[in-house]
């Protein structure tokens, strides 16, 4: 994120959309922009980019959580959502959406930066396991291709499981690549030939 960290508050309200600006300039040095309308929240948070979003919402129901929380891009920013009060459920219905802070009782000025602090927070570390689970993901494909080529190569070459895999492996290294794609491409070619 940027030294100057940018900021968009959806707030339709005027007066109360400057009471949150007053409040995030004495928090520190952002560079803040005021969204009245919401319903093109999704387009104006593409084109504007921010570094985070801070949504304040007097009466909030699960809909329009849920609608303000995706338009605001969860995924690729710190979300923060203040609201005066909340049902039982919505605040699940918040995180699930990918809110990085919820928070009951309104916005007061004094908890502006804990609560940014804590988004930014929160946020990062669901990067982190997004990321990691993305990686195990990606590992376990790549073991069940080498597992699929290495059945395959017992099989045509009537070998162990071991001398399977020092075949994919040589064939890697032969070639400057990467086991698990010498693998795919067994696989593909196998099934295109089948």
């Amino acid at each position: 994120m940027s030294a100057k960290m940018s900021i968009i508050v959806v707030e339709a309200d005027r007066d109360r959309a400057l009471q949150i600006v007053e409040g995030l300039h004495q928090a520190g040095a952002f560079e803040v922009q005021v969204i009245a309308e919401p319903t093109r929240l999704a387009q104006e948070i593409k084109a504007r980019q921010p570094d985070m979003v801070l949504i304040d919402i007097a009466d909030p129901s699960r809909d329009t959580l849920e609608e303000l929380a995706l338009a605001s891009g969860p995924l690729d920013r710190p979300v923060a959502m203040f609201v005066d009060r909340s049902e039982a459920g919505l605040t699940d219905a918040a995180i699930e959406a990918g809110v990085s802070a919820y928070v009951v009782d309104g916005m007061q000025p004094a908890r502006v930066k804990p609560v940014l602090d804590a988004a930014i927070a929160r946020f990062r570390m669901f990067q982190r396991m997004r990321a990691e689970l993305a990686e195990t993901k990606r590992a376990l494909e790549e073991r069940k291709l080498i597992d699929r080529a290495k059945g395959m190569i017992m099989k045509a070459r009537n070998v162990e499981e071991d001398a399977a895999y020092a075949i994919l492996r040589k064939a890697a290294m032969d070639q400057g690549k990467r086991v698990a794609d010498i693998a795919a491409a067994l696989v593909t070619a196998a099934g295109i030939l089948s």
